[in-house]
């Protein structure tokens, strides 16, 4: 990505610098602590450059500023009760950056790194992600530090009960719409789902999405985001000469996003070898089996390394990061934020990876970043590539709205040329404010514009 010191030169910039640097140090004096939220305003801020030094307006309008500060950030107790009778609390946070384009609309995760920053920066990008779209959802976010690892069915439900009993007054179809994320699938869903409308005592199908296909789900939804991932790759390494036939790839993570991903690469021709969980990863070099990891992911819900009671052939590592040091074509970081560091960076490109997609928020460090596109690797930032999620939820709330019901083959190609036209909209975006093929610029830009003259249309609010 271009520094300050490379854009400086060009004229019209240091109004814009200026501008940018005084709010990242007002959002840093803010809230000092919010590191990964700090992290995700920077490499905006940094793309936006040739944005307002062509168009100042947007500085007189403050629309930076405005735009890095949720409209509602939601902090609440939440305490349940164990299967030994032990009752306890954790913390739920909801924050509803923007309604500029449309309701709130982003997932909820559940994991112990949950924290009031995490969920700032998940929202923040999410208010971009849904913005290139194209479709009228605005950007919000939630979650808890609330750990689903270990418990039982039951545990679940009375914590994610309990979690919409304070989550409810603050979202609606028209409102806020939460959607699942880490930690967060469809039977964590199916209970909050549940919860609601005893509460509110009606049937609001549109009020939450990722939801099960017999009340109102849309078919898809599960594979969309890994989909996704692997639709905008495609065109990235299309536009290039390139493809997925015959190439390595590794796809870290092994939930939804990562699962699909990998169903969707071996789909079009791809060896994949590794991928992973929190506690280590799996390396099998004749491919794969993903039927294997499905039984033990979504079945059973164990972890990875009980691939190796199938597959005794395969290698399982302890520790996720070593999973960058396998030799592969395309990397495809699915699991979590800064899961891939310059180290990691370094080593892909010493192993002569050609491409890397996001699938994840933010899984790839600034310094990882840099590195990536000053070796002329081809980058898709997660904003851009991981937006086939909300998507498919957005047109989850279409199927609600209209009380209809779309073949998966229907969504599957509506997603498909959602993911082609971001990238499209990306890669122009970048070509007309000087930094062409730079999707991280591209896509920035893409998603903010829109934003930004909504946010000016509708006045100071």
């Amino acid at each position: 990505m271009a520094t300050l010191e490379e854009v400086v030169r060009k004229p019209g910039t240091q109004r814009a610098i200026d501008y940018i640097n005084k709010v990242y140090e007002d959002v840093k004096k803010r809230d000092p602590h919010d590191y990964e939220f700090h992290q995700a305003v920077k490499e905006i801020f940094t793309s936006l450059i040739p944005v307002f030094a062509k168009h100042p307006f947007y500085i007189e309008q403050a629309v930076l500023e405005r735009m890095v500060e949720p409209e509602r950030m939601i902090v609440f107790r939440v305490p349940w009760v164990d299967d030994q009778g032990v009752t306890h609390v954790n913390r739920g946070f909801r924050v509803q950056f923007s309604s500029a384009i449309g309701p709130y609309k982003g997932g909820i995760r559940f994991h112990p790194s949950v924290n009031a920053s995490v969920i700032k920066f998940l929202g923040f990008e999410q208010i971009f992600k849904n913005s290139l779209t194209g479709l009228p959802i605005g950007g919000g976010k939630g979650g808890s530090d609330f750990d689903p690892k270990g418990k039982s069915d039951t545990e679940i439900m009375r914590f994610t009960q309990s979690f919409m009993n304070e989550l409810y007054r603050h979202i609606g179809a028209s409102i806020d719409v939460p959607a699942g994320d880490i930690g967060v699938g469809a039977r964590e869903i199916g209970y909050m789902f549940g919860q609601y409308k005893k509460i509110r005592g009606g049937y609001e199908a549109g009020v939450l999405t990722g939801k099960g296909v017999g009340y109102g789900g849309s078919l898809a939804r599960k594979e969309a985001t890994g989909y996704g991932t692997v639709y905008f790759v495609e065109e990235l390494l299309k536009e290039n000469g390139l493809s997925f036939k015959g190439r390595t790839v590794i796809v870290s993570g092994s939930g939804n996003v990562s699962i699909y991903a990998i169903e969707k690469a071996q789909q079009l021709g791809a060896k994949v070898v590794a991928c992973s969980d929190s506690n280590g990863y799996i390396y099998d070099n004749n491919g794969l089996n993903l039927e294997t990891i499905k039984q033990i992911k979504e079945i059973e819900r164990n972890r990875i390394r009980d691939y190796l009671t199938v597959h005794p052939h395969a290698e399982y590592v302890e520790g996720c990061s070593g999973i960058w040091s396998i030799p592969c074509d395309i990397a495809l970081p699915c699991a979590t934020q800064n899961e891939l560091d310059n180290m990691a960076a370094k080593a892909l490109v010493s192993n002569g990876v050609k491409a890397i997609g996001e699938g994840a928020n933010m899984p790839c460090t600034l310094e990882a970043v840099d590195i990536f596109l000053n070796s002329g690797v081809l980058f898709g930032p997660g904003k851009a590539v991981n937006a086939g999620g909300v998507a498919v939820s957005a047109l989850e709330m279409a199927q609600n709205s209209m009380r209809l019901s779309w073949s998966f083959e229907e969504v599957d190609v509506k997603l498909h040329e959602i993911m082609k036209t971001i990238f499209e909209n990306s890669m122009k975006a970048a070509e007309e404010y000087g930094h062409p093929g730079n999707l991280v610029i591209g896509a920035n830009i893409a998603g903010f514009l829109k934003v930004a003259d909504a946010i000016i249309a509708q006045g100071v609010i």
